[in-house]
C-alpha cells in the first residue's frame, strides 16, 4: 500500500525531501535559542556584564529570523509536495477508471468512487503534510530537548523520560480503542454519497411524487451515522487533553520543586532551571503532537487502502498481445456464446447465442424485460467478454482488436441517454471531434433533431445543462442518434433509443438510416414491433435465449411470441411484456374456472 502511495509522487519529491530537512533546522534553532537565554540570565544578568547581553541578543535575533525563514519554506514546500501527491493521486485513480470494464465498476459503486477521489485523497494528502511537517518536528523536537535537558541535568531530566513514557503508553491505549471507529467511517461516507447522487440527479422525480420528506429523512439518517461514529471517536480521544494537562503541570511542579532546592544547595542555576521548563513544554507537548498524527495517520491509512483498491484493481478486458487496428465489415457473428455477468453465477444471462448477420443488414432485437437484448449488444463493442464462445466481428473475434479500434467502429445509442454540459455542437463532436457545422447538421436531419435546434435561441451553439436536462426526452434520444451517426461507423447499436419519440419521426428515423447508411449493419433493439418489422432480419430472445431469427413474415407465421407480441400491440393491448402477461392473466383465469385444460 505504501509503495503504491509514495509512486504518485513523482516530480514532487524534491519538495517531499526539502520540507523534513527546513524542519529539522527550524528546531535545532528553536532548541538552541533557552541555551541562549540562559546564558543571558546567568552571564548577563546575574553577573553584570551588558556587553555579554548585547552579543547573545544579536545572535538570538539572527537565529530568530533564520529559524522563521527555514519555517516559511517548510510550509510552502510541504503544501506543495501534498497538494502535488493528492493531484497525482486523482489523475492517477481517474485514468485507472478509464480503463475499467462495466464489471469493474459495479465491484464499486459510483458513490464510493467518488467519495475516494474526493475525501480520501484528501484525508492521504493532510496526513502527508503532517509527515512531513509534524511527523519530522515532534520526534526531533523531542529528541534535541531531551538531549540538552539532559547535559543540564541528568536526574531533573528523567522526570521527562518518565512522564513522556507514562504519557505515550496512555495515548497508545486510547488510539487503539479509536482506530475501529475512524476505520467505519468512510463506508458511512459513500452511503452519504450515494442518498445525495440518488436524490439530485432523480430530483424531478422526487418532486413528481412528492417525496421530499423521504429524501430529507434517509440523508438524515446516513448523516447521522457519519455523526455518531465520529462521536464515538471523539469521546475517546478527548481524554487526551486532560491526560496532557495533567503529565504536563506534574512535570512542571516537581522540576520547579526538585530545581528550586538545587538552586538554593548552588547545584543549578536559575538559567538551568528555565531551561529545563521550556525543554519540558517542547517533549511533552511535541508528544501530543505525535497523538494527533497518530489519529491523522490512522485515519489516512483507511482511505489509502482504499485509494490504492482503485489503482491496484486489475481490468477484466485485457488489450491482445499484437491488437488488430482495422475493422474490414460490420459483419457480426455470434458462436455458442453464454454469458454472465459473474464468473460465480450458476444461470447465465445469456445461453448458447447462435447467429450470423451480414455487414449493411439491418438486425431487430425484440425481447421482455430482463431476456438480455442489451447484454447481448454489449458483447459486440466488447464492454464485457463472453463467458464462453466467441462473437465476431468482420470475420475476427473481438478479443484481437484494439479496443478503441473496435469500438471506434461500433457506435452505441444507449437506453439511458447520456449528453454532458457544454453546447450541442459540443456534444455532437464527441461521434468525431473533427466534425465540421455542416457534418453536424447532416447527422441531425437524419435524427430528425436539426428542426428543434434550429429553432432554439441559439442555435447549436445552446448550452446544454448537465445531462441536458434542459431537453425534452425524445429530443435527448435525437441528438445521441446524432452523435452516433457522426462516427460513421460500420455497426450501429440502437438500444431502445426511439421510445422516446413518436411513430411518425421513429419511422423518419428508421427511413433515413436505410437510405443514408447502407454499408453500416444496424441492430434495433425495440419494443415497438413496427420499429423493426422494416427489418431484413429479427431476433427475438426469451430469458436470455434464441427463440427466432428470421424475417417479419416468417416470425409471423412459425414464432409463438413474436406473434402474440404482433398481435397484441396491433390491436392495441400492448407492447411485449404486456401482451405475454394478458396471455398469464388469460391462462389463470381459464384455470380458476375450472378448464381442465389448462392445469
Amino acid at each position: 500500500m505504501l509503495k503504491t502511495i509514495l509512486s504518485q509522487i513523482k516530480e514532487f519529491k524534491r519538495a517531499s525531501i526539502l520540507t523534513p530537512l527546513c524542519v529539522l533546522g527550524e528546531v535545532i534553532l528553536e532548541m538552541l535559542i533557552p541555551l541562549l537565554m540562559a546564558s543571558i540570565i546567568d552571564q548577563g544578568v546575574s553577573a553584570g556584564n551588558p556587553n555579554h547581553i548585547k552579543t547573545i541578543s544579536a545572535w538570538m535575533l539572527l537565529m530568530a529570523v533564520i529559524s522563521l525563514i527555514l519555517g516559511l519554506l517548510s510550509a510552502r514546500f510541504g503544501a506543495q509536495a501534498s497538494a502535488g501527491l493528492a493531484k497525482n493521486l486523482r489523475q492517477a485513480m481517474f485514468e485507472k477508471i478509464q480503463t475499467y470494464s462495466f464489471s469493474n465498476i459495479d465491484h464499486f459503486s459510483t458513490a464510493s468512487l467518488i467519495t475516494r477521489l474526493t475525501t480520501d485523497v484528501t484525508n492521504v494528502q493532510n496526513a502527508y503534510m503532517m509527515i512531513l511537517r509534524m511527523c519530522t518536528r515532534a520526534p526531533a523536537s523531542m529528541l534535541v530537548a531531551m538531549t540538552l535537558s539532559f547535559t543540564i541535568n541528568a536526574k531533573l531530566a528523567s522526570i521527562y523520560l518518565i512522564a513522556v513514557v507514562v504519557l505515550g503508553l496512555l495515548l497508545f491505549c486510547i488510539m487503539r480503542h479509536a482506530i475501529k471507529y475512524f476505520n467505519q467511517v468512510f463506508q458511512r461516507y459513500d452511503d452519504l454519497n450515494v442518498s445525495v447522487q440518488e436524490t439530485v440527479s432523480g430530483i424531478r422525480v422526487v418532486k413528481a411524487y412528492a417525496r421530499e420528506h423521504h429524501e430529507t429523512e434517509k440523508f438524515h439518517k446516513a448523516s447521522q451515522n457519519i455523526y455518531k461514529v465520529f462521536l464515538s471517536a471523539e469521546k475517546i480521544l478527548s481524554w487526551n487533553t486532560p491526560l496532557m494537562t495533567l503529565t504536563v503541570y506534574t512535570s512542571i511542579l516537581l522540576i520547579s520543586w526538585l530545581g528550586a532546592n538545587m538552586i538554593v544547595s548552588n547545584t543549578l542555576t536559575t538559567g538551568q532551571l528555565m531551561n529545563l521548563l521550556t525543554y519540558c513544554m517542547n517533549i511533552l507537548m511535541s508528544l501530543m503532537m505525535l497523538s494527533m498524527i497518530f489519529v491523522m495517520v490512522t485515519m489516512s491509512a483507511a482511505s489509502a487502502e482504499r485509494i490504492c483498491a482503485v489503482l491496484q484493481e486489475d481490468p477484466d478486458l485485457k488489450e491482445p498481445d499484437h491488437p488488430l487496428l482495422e475493422v474490414p465489415d460490420g459483419s457480426v457473428t455470434f458462436q455458442h456464446v453464454d454469458f454472465s455477468y459473474r464468473k460465480e453465477s450458476q444461470k447465465p444471462v445469456l445461453r448458447d447465442i447462435n447467429f450470423s448477420v451480414r455487414s449493411g443488414e439491418t438486425i431487430g432485437i425484440l425481447g421482455g424485460t430482463g431476456s438480455a437484448k442489451t447484454s447481448l449488444v454489449s458483447l459486440i463493442s466488447r464492454l464485457y467478454d463472453v463467458t464462453a464462445g466467441q462473437v465476431l466481428v468482420g470475420g475476427q473475434d473481438v478479443r484481437a482488436y484494439d479496443m478503441d479500434a473496435l469500438r471506434n467502429q461500433v457506435a452505441v445509442v444507449l437506453q439511458k441517454n447520456v449528453l454532458f454540459s457544454g453546447t450541442i455542437l459540443e456534444n455532437l463532436r464527441w461521434g468525431d471531434p473533427n466534425a465540421s457545422l455542416e457534418d453536424c447538421q447532416q447527422a441531425c436531419r437524419l435524427a430528425c433533431a436539426h428542426e428543434f435546434i434550429q429553432r432554439m435561441p441559439k442555435g447549436y451553439d445552446t448550452q446544454l445543462d448537465q445531462s441536458g436536462t434542459n431537453l425534452s426526452g425524445g429530443q435527448r434520444q435525437r441528438l445521441c442518434i446524432a452523435r452516433a451517426l457522426l462516427k460513421k461507423p460500420k455497426i450501429l447499436i440502437l438500444d431502445d433509443s426511439t421510445s422516446a419519440v413518436d411513430t411518425a419521426t421513429d419511422a423518419r428515423i428508421r427511413q433515413a438510416f436505410a437510405q443514408a447508411l447502407p454499408n453500416t449493419t444496424k441492430f434495433i433493439i425495440a419494443q415497438r414491433v413496427s420499429s423493426i418489422a422494416g427489418a431484413d432480419r429479427i431476433l427475438v430472445l426469451d430469458n436470455g435465449q434464441v427463440s427466432g431469427f428470421d424475417t417479419h413474415d416468417a416470425l409471423l407465421e412459425h414464432n409463438k411470441i413474436y406473434r402474440e407480441v404482433y398481435q397484441s400491440q396491433t390491436s392495441g393491448i400492448g407492447d411485449f411484456d404486456e401482451g405475454r402477461d394478458n396471455e398469464w392473466l388469460h391462462t389463470q383465469n381459464l384455470r380458476m374456472a375450472g378448464d381442465p385444460n389448462q392445469n
